[in-house]
């Protein structure tokens, strides 16, 4: 604190600080040397700042992080405690050096700039340089103009929890190949990102290279691999064989780009090797293969093949859709403009995507509050949490539920969780009767134990397999599909989510050997964004 500050004033300010423990103390601190939001009344201010008040603001912080003065530049955002240890790492642990901040045009409140600086540890230096931006906000309590905090605005791949550090890297660096022998890098493939920064840490050690020295972000997700920035000095990477296609890889980035918060994965039915993983977020989340959401009318393959092999009806047997369905008191309805038809076949209402159809059908004998289950876990090998991909996945939910929930389930909605990967293997199952548990990497180079599941009845494999072609040419999947043509599939599916005005979009499908699926949240009907990027890597014919 300044000298000469009169021990009133700090007397009078005391009971804050306690009260508001750093972020307090440091507003109090501020306000004594002159950076007070009060506009000289005794009030404070209000509303967005102003563009002055932006421009002076972000200088301030800039020039104090070039400085190095992390804890002087921490006081200039709205969240100091998480602000210091961050910029403090930045020089200590990370060892950068000479910063250099040039800030761009801003756009209303938001300043957009250019990092340049050295990294130099033991002997060894390399330029670092990069765009991040931040923006400018009014403090809630205090009424001055703050930098919103976050992460990223110190590196825009920066998230919560994580931290910058260099030095020898934790893993060799690995060359990953396609199962053509393809390199496989991020600049070229970017959401495979993530893929491959774990990839490394699980099978670096295993592929045979040795560590280089390395800038790198530390994840606060212990399943999640370092992410490199800068190499000082170049380890020797180690050959990674992947069972990716480079063309379906190629094939599902560009699609997945077209539709925001989107994701998409292709396997190979006969053998359950991956052959394509992509995502478009917003952030670094794998969800083709770790997402949890509701997969919409998609789980209509797994409750059709329940419906069969349980003798309650068949492909060519009564499912008759009506325009509601009451279930224990919640009353279903199908999608605006479906009409009903009481003499529906079950391949007629799996096409059109019936809801009701499928409601009337599960109370009927033998099944019960378990039997959805059932299926998923013993014919799809869903819901186990067994699954080794060799990299994290999430491996289906489908619990057994009583209540309004059991009819929800039947639709994919309720209780049941998917992500992209289980709905592709769901396809991969019904279509060829086996269920062959996916993965990234042979399990012969870590010894890992695939997941098993007896499978379907060739029956019912085959029965599906006719549905998911008439749906794909005649049904709700037809528009997605066109241009596809012979042994082909598809189901559609729309979720809907709590707190979502519109539904999220599901599609998974099968063209010969290659089955994918994808969600686009917030994507609408199936057909409308998911639809597209499965039938785009279905094109590929990979």
């Amino acid at each position: 604190m300044a000298k000469g500050v009169k021990v009133a004033v700090i007397s009078s300010v005391f009971a804050v600080m306690v009260g508001g423990a750093g972020y307090g103390a440091y507003n109090i601190v501020s306000a004594l040397n002159g950076d007070g939001g009060s506009d000289g009344s005794g009030s404070v201010k209000t509303g967005p700042p102003s563009s002055d008040e932006i421009k002076e603001t972000s200088a301030k912080f800039f020039a104090a992080w070039e400085k190095g003065r992390a804890a002087q530049a921490a006081t200039y955002t709205n969240n100091d405690a998480a602000a210091e240890p961050l910029l403090t790492s930045y020089s200590d642990a990370a060892h950068i050096t000479g910063v250099k901040i040039t800030p761009g045009t801003a756009n209303g409140a938001t300043v957009p700039y250019t990092v340049r600086a050295t990294v130099s540890y033991e002997g060894k230096s390399k330029p670092l340089t990069y765009k991040s931006e931040l923006t400018v906000v009014r403090g809630k309590t205090t009424g001055r103009a703050l930098v919103d905090w976050r992460p990223s605005v110190v590196h825009p791949q920066l998230q919560k929890g994580d931290t910058l550090f260099t030095g020898e890297a934790a893993n060799p660096p690995i060359e990953a190949v396609d199962r053509n022998g393809a390199v496989l890098t991020k600049e070229k493939y970017p959401s495979l990102g993530p893929v491959l920064d774990t990839l490394r840490e699980r099978y670096g050690d295993k592929a045979g290279g040795t560590p280089g020295v390395e800038l790198a972000i530390k994840h606060q997700s212990p399943d999640a691999g370092d992410t490199s920035l800068l190499t000082l000095a170049k380890g020797r990477a180690g050959k990674l064989q992947t069972t990716i296609s480079a063309s379906a890889q190629a094939a599902a980035e560009t699609a997945v780009k077209k539709f925001a918060q989107s994701s998409v994965v292709a396997v190979k039915p006969s053998t359950g090797e991956v052959l394509a993983v992509a995502n478009h977020r917003k952030d670094q989340f794998n969800a083709a293969f770790q997402g949890e959401v509701a997969p919409g009318s998609t789980m209509k393959i797994i409750t059709a093949a329940m419906l069969i092999d349980n003798g309650v009806t068949s492909m060519n047997g009564p499912a008759p859709c009506t325009p509601d369905a009451v279930w224990q008191g919640q009353t279903f309805k199908n999608l605006k403009n479906m009409k009903p038809n009481e003499n529906a076949t079950l391949a007629n209402s799996f096409l059109r995507s019936c809801n009701t159809a499928f409601i009337k059908l599960i109370d009927e004998k033998p099944l019960t509050d378990s039997s959805l289950t059932a299926e998923a876990q013993d014919r799809f090998g869903l819901g186990q949490d067994n699954w080794k991909t060799g990299i994290v996945s999430f491996d289906g939910k489908v619990p057994a539920v009583s209540g309004p929930d059991r009819a929800a389930n039947a639709i994919g909605q309720g209780q049941v969780q998917m992500s992209p990967l289980n709905m592709a293997s769901v396809t991969a199952t019904a279509i060829t009767g086996a269920f062959r548990q996916p993965y990234l990497v042979s399990p012969k180079l870590d010894d890992r134990q695939l997941a098993t599941a007896k499978g379907l009845p060739a029956s019912t494999a085959a029965q599906l397999k006719q549905m998911m072609h008439l749906t794909a040419t005649q049904g709700t999947a037809m528009e997605a599909m066109a241009g596809l043509h012979g042994d082909i599939g598809a189901k559609t599916g729309s979720a809907e989510v709590d707190g979502q005005a519109v539904s999220n979009s599901w599609f998974t499908g099968f063209s010969g050997d290659l089955a994918a699926a994808a969600m686009t949240e917030e994507g609408g009907h199936g057909g409308t964004a998911a639809g597209p990027i499965v039938a785009a890597v279905l094109r590929t014919g990979s």
